[in-house]
């Protein structure tokens, strides 16, 4: 036996996800790819509609359908390619997968400031390089959003998909922000920033240390049958199944985000500054409410407080289309990003902590072509819809169909509303136990 030999006191578990430096280069990582895709979208959005109401002398309505259009653009990859990014992010290194789109979204950000900067301002273009930031942002969502649960302890994920989503909210304020105040400087400088971040959060996430192995057998199973089991996954829980669904059909019929150009240039008067302040109001509730949750996340009634906050959502949208005081639309915007940050939360705490660890790669995909269905068709309803009602009565129209949405999932999944934390039964009964 050794005297004298101090045995070093063993390291205190991390409180915070932030005490862990993985999950630090995956924030950062994180924020930088959403300040890139948020900062891009928003100018691709603006540029289109202004180059069809001055080089195609389109009507609002018209331009306004372009726009819808162009959220169609976007989705066509999503749909297509999410089960596949799905899959892959359950077969292979999720860091590799990750930061070969963030270098390849990179790429895209290079192009659309060369045309820009060659004022080659052509409608046809401009769609293809948006369905290119389609494809390539399909395969970010689901490799990053499986690779969270893998560097933080089980009892600290609340806590990291709140800071998950502050980083993906402040990247929401920033990039939009930033990249309308730069397009009205010099119109190629958004997107040369947005390349700059992507590298940054390639970086970061190739940085992270080797993630664990996946499953043995996780590559002998056929691609497709992976596939057929995630969608067999969701469909049995049906609490989470109620979830996506609420917030897919909610945001599809509520989703003014389109439309915000329309009323940025002809309806509030405020131009490319002013588009991306409204863009930046959403995510400053929303990050707000995400630096609430990150100090006390929710337990309890989760699922009454999920179908509140969509109703809140919708009531919000339409609040917004009936402003005409650019202060007040701004305020509603921004109570529209904190409901929506509540929903999005429930949502993604249920896929991260109900969801086995060789499956989280598919359910996040099917999560968030969910989500871009929402988004992207949203857009394109939002179109079509203004090219009929005007973009007040599009806006109007969808905020009250949100409203009425969560009222019909509150019957239709009752386990919505009788959810009382993110716990199964199962998991109750194995914490009880041990």
């Amino acid at each position: 036996m050794q005297h004298g030999v101090n045995t070093p006191a063993p390291s205190p578990a991390p409180t915070s996800p932030l005490a862990i430096a993985d999950y630090r280069k995956f924030w950062l990582a994180r924020f930088c790819t959403t300040l890139a895709s948020t900062g891009m979208v928003v100018i691709i959005g603006y540029q289109l509609y202004d180059i069809a109401r001055d080089e195609y002398g389109m009507t609002i309505a018209q331009a306004s359908f372009q726009l819808g259009l162009l959220g169609f653009a976007q989705f066509i990859p999503v749909f297509f390619l999410t089960p596949v990014a799905g899959v892959l992010a359950d077969r292979m290194d999720r860091r590799k997968l990750a930061g070969s789109a963030a270098v390849l979204d990179c790429l895209v950000a290079i192009g659309l400031a060369v045309i820009t900067a060659l004022h080659f301002r052509n409608l046809p273009v401009l769609y293809g390089f948006a369905v290119l930031h389609g494809v390539v942002r399909v395969f970010i969502r689901p490799a990053m959003g499986a690779i969270a649960p893998n560097i933080v302890p089980p009892q600290l994920i609340p806590k990291a998909i709140a800071l998950n989503s502050m980083a993906m909210q402040i990247g929401v304020i920033v990039g939009p922000a930033a990249a309308g105040y730069l397009f009205a400087w010099d119109r190629p400088l958004p997107y040369s920033v947005s390349a700059l971040a992507q590298i940054i959060s390639a970086v970061g996430i190739l940085a992270i240390r080797t993630l664990p192995p996946m499953a043995e057998d996780a590559r002998k199973v056929h691609p497709v049958r992976q596939l057929i089991e995630g969608f067999h996954f969701i469909w049995h829980e049906r609490f989470l199944l109620g979830s996506i669904t609420l917030d897919l059909f909610a945001v599809l019929l509520g989703g003014a985000t389109a439309l915000m150009p329309v009323f940025a240039r002809d309806i509030l008067h405020v131009g490319p500054e002013g588009l991306g302040a409204m863009r930046a109001a959403t995510a400053v509730g929303a990050t707000v409410v995400a630096l609430m949750l990150s100090w006390r996340p929710l337990s309890k009634e989760v699922g009454v407080k999920m179908l509140l906050s969509v109703a809140l959502y919708g009531a919000a949208t339409l609040a917004f289309g009936l402003s005409r005081n650019f202060a007040f639309s701004l305020g509603a915007l921004a109570v529209l990003g904190a409901a929506d940050m509540i929903s999005m939360f429930v949502r993604g705490s249920l896929v991260q902590l109900r969801t086995p660890d060789d499956k989280r790669g598919r359910v996040s995909a099917i999560s968030g072509l969910a989500i871009s269905a929402s988004n992207e068709l949203g857009e394109m309803q939002s179109g079509v819809a203004a090219a009929f009602l005007g973009a007040t009565g599009a806006v109007v129209f969808g905020g009250a169909g949100a409203i009425l949405i969560t009222a019909v999932w509150a019957v239709l999944f009752p386990e919505i509303r009788r959810a009382r934390t993110f716990e199964t039964q199962e998991t109750t009964r194995e914490v009880s136990t041990s």
